[in-house]
């Protein structure tokens, strides 16, 4: 598994700067724990989870954490390239002959369209199909983004009511100043373990899976074009045309270097 670097480094700048900067006030780290605060929060907001979706989204939290730090793999460039080989092979041998070539295809929803294509179905029943399956991984997407999110949300309001809890305890033993220390650190601790898991956990995990998931739906358009332009007998070129406007200059330009599609570089330059 590829580790995505950027969440790695922004989780350790993230709460690294929150530690070098007590550090620097020549503070202790270890004032900060406290595990009353952070059994509230943390256990209160994956029991509000609970609540809030059911049983089996909420045992996807692993999952989804780990597709954060997954780099994930989508090769535009290499996919355009793709297209062009079957286009190529389609335009000598014709569509029958694009069977042999579905079996080397690694992408699930590339291989069912060249499959649907092979069989002979109607295009609009191909990219019916094909769309129907975007429309629900994208579904799928939304309901754990979505989960992320709600659990920022959740995550500041019972740090919160940690805080009201503390005050709560404080009035109750005024008279005893022993009781006080502990009372008024757990009331802010719960307030700081609420609204730092929001903004550097909860928060930032859904906004990196929702970008993900834009990537997806970005190369499963490619794949539903590509699929078309064949069925459509389109020529290489004009297949690899359509579809290079989906690569990014960057990969554009590392296509190249690797002598991938050659015409991936000029992607965006137009």
């Amino acid at each position: 598994m590829k580790i995505d670097k950027g969440t790695i480094i922004g989780v350790v700048v993230g709460f690294g700067s929150i530690a070098a900067s007590v550090l620097i006030e020549h503070g202790s780290l270890f004032s900060y724990v406290n595990v009353s605060a952070g059994l509230l929060v943390f256990g209160g907001t994956i029991g509000v989870g609970l609540i809030a979706y059911p049983f089996a989204v909420v045992m996807r939290l692993p999952k989804l954490v780990m597709l954060a730090v997954k780099e994930p793999h989508h090769d535009a460039a290499g996919m355009v390239e793709q297209f062009y080989q079957l286009a190529d092979r389609a335009r000598k041998e014709g569509l029958l002959s694009l069977e042999q070539s579905a079996t080397t295809l690694t992408n699930p929803m590339l291989k069912k369209g060249i499959m649907l294509v092979v069989d002979g179905t109607d295009p609009e029943v191909v990219k019916a199909v094909l769309e129907v399956e975007v429309a629900a991984r994208e579904q799928r997407h939304e309901v754990g983004i979505g989960m992320l999110e709600a659990l920022g949300g959740f995550a500041p309001t019972l740090g919160i009511l940690g805080t009201v809890m503390g005050l709560i305890r404080i009035l109750a033993h005024m008279s005893n100043a022993q009781e006080l220390g502990p009372a008024i650190a757990v009331a802010f601790t719960a307030t700081l373990y609420g609204v730092g898991s929001a903004n550097l956990l909860w928060l930032p995990l859904a906004s990196k899976l929702k970008r993900r998931s834009a990537e997806e739906a970005e190369l499963a358009a490619l794949i539903i074009d590509g699929v078309a332009a064949i069925q459509a007998g389109d020529n290489p070129r004009i297949v690899q045309e359509k579809l290079v406007g989906y690569v990014t200059p960057a990969k554009g330009k590392k296509a190249a270097a690797d002598g991938g599609t050659p015409a991936a570089p000029q992607a965006k330059a137009a």
